[in-house]
């Protein structure tokens, strides 16, 4: 029977998974973060969406095992493009988290990978979900670098 959506799944994306999908996402930003001031890249969770089918009044959290969303947040502030106009980016890796698995994608309604909880994720998955997501906030830059030009 697959693993369910609970305190121990939740914990392990979020103290394992996130962690290390977060380090090949800076490892993939070395080029890019040194051309803005400041940058951070943190794990959220979602703790403000209640889901409408549950009808528990129970609390929002990770130790309830019952938080709709987690993921990554990305923020580039001050990019200094040699007295250009600066501008700053802020980007999610979203997790949405179902009843049996969950869904990887850069938001709610985009998915680029689902995985069971408690599944072991690839070097391979870990790289492409990675590389991908630094691709949209590359692609992001360049975007924002032309509107300035």
């Amino acid at each position: 029977m697959p693993h369910t959506k609970d305190k121990e799944a939740l914990l392990h994306l979020y103290n394992k998974v996130l962690p290390q999908l977060a380090e090949r996402i800076y490892a993939d930003l070395t080029d890019v973060t040194p051309l803005f001031d400041d940058f951070g890249l943190e794990k959220i969770v979602d703790t403000w969406s209640r889901d409408r089918q549950m009808a528990s009044d129970q609390e929002l959290s990770l130790e309830n095992g019952n938080v709709p969303l987690m993921g990554l947040r990305l923020r580039l502030n001050g990019f200094q493009a040699g007295g250009r106009h600066t501008f700053d980016l802020s980007k999610d890796l979203v997790f949405n988290l179902e009843y049996t698995s969950y869904t990887v994608g850069p938001d709610k309604n985009t998915q680029w990978l689902e995985k069971p909880y408690l599944e072991p994720w690839s070097t391979s998955e870990l790289d492409e979900v990675a590389a991908q997501w630094v691709g949209l906030v590359i692609e992001e830059i360049t975007q924002k670098v032309q509107e300035l030009g």
